[in-house]
C-alpha cells in the first residue's frame, strides 16, 4: 500500500463488496487529502467574511488568507517578482481573460496564433473567437503518431507573423510533456507572447516559471489535491498591466464616477467580485501537502507506476495504446483503446468492479482526429495510487471483451 493514501478520506471507503475505490482519473480531477479538507472547513468556522472590503477582524483574516495563499501560489511556481497570480475559478477561466483580454486587445488582422494540435479546448476555443474577432489566422504545431511535437514543427510553424503561441506543457490525453522550453525560446525570438497551459504539468513534477521564461502560465487546484473552483492566472506585469479587466464590478475598481471608472492595480483589477477564500485555503494547504512529499518524489512515484501500468496494459490481448507506449519523456497519463469495444463500454465494465477512469474525447477533439480515433479510455494515476490498483485495472481489461460476447484470439497491432 502507498502510505500516502492513508491521508485520503474518499480513498479508504469501501462499497458493498468490501473494495475500495480504484481511482483512475486524476488527470480530470484528483482527491482531497484531510489536510486540504480541514482548511476549507476551518475558513468556514472561524474566518468567513468578505475579504478586502472590511476594516473588522473577520475581514481583515479572510484578506490575510486569501493573500497569504496567493504568497504560497508564488513560490510554488516560483513567479519571482516579474510576475502577477491571479486566482480564478480554474485553468479555463485563466485562458479566457488571457485570449478575451489579452488576444482581443493586441491581436489585428492577418495576425497569427499558433496552437499544438494536442491542446485542450480550453486553450484552443478561447482562441478561436479571438482570433475570428480580430481576423487573424490560427495555425497549429502537429505531433507524430506518439504525440511527440518534431522540432522541426516548432520552426516551420511559428513565423515572423506569429504573435501569440499557446499550448500545454503536458497533454490531458498522451501525458507527453511537451518540449515547452523550445517552444518559448523560438517564440521569443521572433518577439511572440506564449501561454503555457500548466493544467497537467504543475500537479506532477517541478516548475519554474521564472526559469521558463512564459509570459502566462495557467493551472487548476482540483487538479493538485486542491478544492473544486480554485485556478491560477501567473502573468508578466508588464503585459497585465495593459490588459483590461475581464470582469467588471465590485472590487477590481478605483473609482467610480457616474460616466466613467478607474481600475485597481493587477492583481485585482483581475479578480471582480468576491473571491473564493475557502477554496484557495484549500489550495494553500494543498501546495503545503506537496511541498512537504517534494515535487521530485511525487514524479518519481508516478513515473514507478506509469511504467508499470506500461508494462500492464502492453501485454492485454486487443488492448492498445495511442500515443507512445514507452515511459519516457510523459507523466501518469494512459490513453487506449480496446478492439470492438467502445470506450464507454470499458468504463462501465471497469466500473463494475469499482475501478473510475475517464472515457471520451477528453475535451480534445482535434487532437484525437489527428490521432486517428475518436474516444479513448484513459487511465490516470497520482501519487496515492498503488500497483494493486493497477493489477485490478489490468485484470478487469481482460474481461472487457468477454462481457461482450468476443473471443479472446489476439490482434497484433
Amino acid at each position: 500500500m502507498n502510505k500516502y493514501i492513508n491521508d485520503f478520506p474518499l480513498l479508504l471507503q469501501k462499497d458493498e463488496k468490501n473494495r475500495r475505490i480504484d481511482y483512475l482519473d486524476n488527470a480530470a480531477t484528483t482527491q482531497k487529502p484531510e489536510t486540504v479538507l480541514d482548511a476549507v472547513a476551518q475558513f468556514y468556522r472561524t474566518s468567513n467574511a468578505n475579504p478586502h472590503r472590511g476594516t473588522y477582524d473577520l475581514s481583515i483574516k479572510a484578506t490575510e488568507i486569501l493573500e497569504s495563499a496567493r504568497k504560497n501560489v508564488c513560490e510554488f511556481i516560483n513567479a519571482g517578482t516579474e510576475n502577477a497570480v491571479i486566482f480564478t475559478k480554474n485553468s479555463t477561466e485563466a485562458l479566457n481573460i488571457i485570449a478575451q483580454s489579452y488576444g482581443s486587445t493586441f491581436l489585428k488582422g492577418g495576425d497569427h496564433v499558433v496552437l499544438a494540435i494536442s491542446e485542450h479546448h480550453s486553450n484552443l476555443v478561447p482562441w478561436q473567437i479571438a482570433a475570428k474577432a480580430k481576423g487573424a489566422e490560427i495555425s497549429y504545431i502537429y505531433t507524430d503518431n506518439s504525440g511527440i511535437i518534431p522540432p522541426e514543427e516548432i520552426v516551420k510553424k511559428i513565423t515572423a507573423r506569429t504573435k501569440i503561441v499557446a499550448v500545454a506543457y503536458v497533454s490531458n490525453v498522451t501525458g507527453r510533456i511537451n518540449p515547452i522550453e523550445a517552444i518559448i525560446e523560438r517564440a521569443h525570438k521572433i518577439g511572440a507572447v506564449v501561454v503555457v497551459d500548466g493544467t497537467q504539468s504543475t500537479p506532477h513534477m517541478p516548475v519554474d516559471v521564472s526559469k521558463l521564461d512564459a509570459d502566462f502560465y495557467v493551472f487548476s487546484g482540483h487538479k493538485m489535491l486542491a478544492p473544486l473552483g480554485i485556478g491560477v492566472l501567473c502573468g508578466k506585469k508588464k503585459l497585465l498591466e495593459n490588459m483590461p479587466p475581464f470582469l467588471y464590478g465590485g472590487d477590481m475598481i478605483e473609482y467610480v464616477e457616474e460616466q466613467t471608472s478607474t481600475y485597481a492595480p493587477i492583481p485585482q483589477r483581475f479578480e471582480g467580485g468576491t473571491q473564493n477564500v475557502a477554496a484557495a485555503a484549500g489550495l494553500s494547504a494543498a501546495i503545503n501537502y506537496l511541498n512537504e512529499i517534494g515535487m521530485s518524489n511525487i514524479q518519481k512515484i508516478e513515473t514507478t507506476l506509469t511504467e508499470y501500468m506500461l508494462e500492464k496494459l502492453n501485454n492485454i490481448p486487443h488492448l492498445k495504446i495511442i500515443g507512445s507506449n514507452k515511459p519516457e519523456g510523459r507523466i501518469g497519463v494512459v490513453p487506449f483503446i480496446i478492439d470492438d469495444v467502445h470506450p464507454h463500454d470499458i468504463a462501465t465494465i471497469l466500473n463494475a468492479d469499482n475501478i473510475a477512469v475517464r472515457a471520451g474525447h477528453h475535451c480534445a477533439q482535434p487532437f484525437h482526429a489527428h490521432l486517428g480515433v475518436s474516444s479513448t479510455c484513459r487511465a490516470s494515476v497520482y501519487l496515492y495510487n498503488t500497483m494493486d490498483d493497477i493489477d485490478r485495472l489490468a485484470e478487469s481489461l481482460k474481461d472487457a471483451r468477454r462481457w461482450l460476447g468476443f473471443g479472446s484470439k489476439r490482434i497484433v497491432h
